[in-house]
Parts: structure tokens; sequence; C-alpha cells
């Protein structure tokens, strides 16, 4: 494979710290730049994080040396790189703006923010599920008047525990769904130190993320039509979301209705034989088996099972019928691989397979 050298920016966010870690040894990518605000520009990265190194691993030797680049100064930035990732802490307008001005350059931007997730031409895309929707990207050159340039976004890091698992049993008709989502600190870029507030404690309420919870599972299922990806109208969703004192992994407590439900047993056996285009194009971030079911009671854990296939799979347990709903079950992915930076590198291993970079 071609190889491609990229740019981090955000880089001393949590998640960009964990893009940093992701991309140390990755086999496609070699990450050439770093870029921040300004208050950054201009330090060694070691020297801008200072104290603040989030991740459970130590800072990569081939970056604390690296200069960080000042994020507003595109040009400078899209120069030097085939493409960037994009996880600042900015207002959504802003970052709108801020990952046009990138596209413009002609400089691709795979991003973790929310902002352009609900832009029509931008697709929004886990690679198993709606892989298809990067076929858009003509269609965001044309509106953006680039060659090579565009946006393409991963989902909310919620979602990628629970819709993976309804994925495949859409082929019974779902009908309706509820889930509780149950989301570890790392989610609010908080660490235990950070967060004492946490600490014998759970939050019901995580701003914006029950309307993501509910609207973008239908643009993951939905249709590109002309210019633009239209959503699907079901099935209808509902969510709740708390904050509980987990440091990584988000978990889901789903009920689903089924127009025509499916035995137990089947399942069980889609879940087990699933495999979307990450598998079949052997994707270097890829899960050799996306999702894993626990027979176990107890289980998934986010303590024993968020790491599972390097934090990029689905674990799935306590699947049982229910007296209102057709089943229920409880899902886990760690949020900030499989839900942010993990995830984002696997759409650009798609987009570089599908030759999007070139």
């Amino acid at each position: 494979m071609k190889q491609y050298n990229v740019g981090v920016i955000g880089a001393t966010g949590m998640v960009g710290q964990r893009f940093i870690t992701l991309l140390e040894n990755h086999p496609w990518f070699n990450l050439v730049a770093l870029a921040a605000s300004a208050r950054s520009a201009g330090k060694t990265y070691e020297e801008a994080i200072g104290s603040r190194w989030l991740m459970t691993t130590p800072m990569p030797e081939s970056v604390k040396k690296m200069v960080v680049l000042d994020a507003a100064n595109v040009e400078e930035v899209a120069s030097k790189v085939d493409f960037v990732f994009c996880a600042v802490n900015m207002k959504k307008d802003e970052i709108k703006a801020l990952e046009e001005a990138y596209a413009k350059a002609e400089c691709p931007v795979v991003s973790n923010n929310s902002a352009h997730r609900f832009t029509p031409d931008v697709p929004m895309v886990v690679p198993e599920i709606n892989a298809d929707h990067i076929e858009i990207i003509p269609a965001q050159r044309k509106r953006l008047g680039t060659k090579r340039g565009f946006v393409a976004v991963k989902s909310n890091c919620s979602l990628q525990s629970y819709v993976p698992a309804l994925h495949p049993l859409r082929k019974y008709g779902i009908s309706d769904v509820l889930v509780c989502t149950y989301q570890a600190i790392s989610g609010a870029g908080k660490t235990f130190e950070t967060f004492p507030d946490i600490l014998d404690n759970v939050i019901p309420y995580i701003g914006g993320e029950e309307e993501k919870s509910e609207q973008e599972p239908l643009k993951l299922w939905g249709h590109i039509e002309g210019d633009k990806i239209v959503s699907a109208d079901a099935p209808r969703f509902t969510a709740q979301c708390l904050r509980v004192p987990v440091s990584d992994g988000h978990m889901g407590a789903v009920f689903v209705r089924f127009e025509n439900k499916p035995t137990k047993e089947e399942v069980l056996q889609a879940w087990k034989e699933f495999h979307g285009p990450a598998q079949d194009l052997n994707l270097p971030s890829a899960p050799k088996q996306f999702l894993h079911y626990f027979e176990e009671n107890d289980r998934p854990q986010p303590k024993l099972d968020r790491m599972l296939e390097n934090g990029m799979a689905v674990s799935i347990g306590r699947l049982r019928e229910d007296n209102q709903y057709d089943y229920k079950f409880v899902c886990l992915s760690h949020n900030t691989l499989r839900g942010a930076a993990g995830g984002a590198v696997l759409l650009a291993e798609l987009l570089a397979a599908k030759g999007y970079f070139d």
C-alpha cells in the first residue's frame, strides 16, 4: 500500500493524543505534522503538552521534538501532508469553517468532530456499516470547488456500541429502539484526576448526546440521492445518556422491536457471521471479528472487555426476550478507540484503500 504523510489538528487534546499513539507504528500513515491552537504553536510537542499527557502508554519519542504548528495557518499545515485528522475543541461553526478551509486547500480532512455530521454531502461513516457513503465525495468536491480536498467524519462515540449490534438485524425490520447509554468520562476529555465530581456519582445529562443518539443512526442507514445523503426514516429511536464513573468504554442497554421477530438463535447467528468492508479489505485497524457475544451473565464489562481486538471490536451480552419489546441486550465499545480516534483511522484506511487521497 502507498504511504501517506498525515497531520493531526488538535494534537494536544485527549483525542489528538490518542491519534498520535495509533499513528506511531501505522503501516500506511506517516505522522509528519502536529497542529493546535496559537498558544501551543512554536513549542515542541513535549513542551506544549507539559504534564497533560493522558494516555497510559508513554509519549512516542518521534513526536517529542516535533514543533507544533498553528492550526489556523491552513496553507502551511496543508503543504506538509497528504491529509489530516481533525480533533479540535472549538465552537461548531468555527470547526466547520476550519475543516472546509483545509478541504479547499486540497487537503482532505478525516474528522472526529461533530460539526459536519449533518452536512448533506459529508459522509459520516462506520466502515463496517455504510462504507458506500464515501461515494458522495465527488459531489462534495464539486460544491467546494476542489480536486482532492473533502471532509469525511466518523459518527458519535456512543453509537459505536449499539448501532453495530443492530445493523445485521435490520433484515428483520427494526421498528423501535430504546437505548440507555452509560458513558465513560474520557468521552468528555476527562480523567478521574480532572473530574472529581464523577467519583461516587452518575450524571444523568450529557449535552446534545441524546439528540445525536437518536438522529445519527438514521444518517448511517440512509442512502445517497443525487448530491446529498438522505437519512432513513425508520426505525424510531429514543435515547437516555448518562455519564458514569468509568475511565474508558461506553455501554448501551438496548431494547428493540421488530416487524418480523427473529429467534434468539437467528440473532446470535447474525452477530457471529457479520463482517463488513473493513474486514473484507483487511484494513490494518479492523477487528478480525467485529461483534463478540459473551454468554456470561455479567459480561461485557468495560474493565475486562473494552480492549478487545485492540479496542476496535464491539462486545455484546445478556440477549433475552422482553415483555414490552421483543429483545433486550447490552453492548460495549471503547469510546476513544473504536468510538473516536481509532474509528477515524479506520475510516482513513478505507478512504486510502479506495483511492480518495490520491
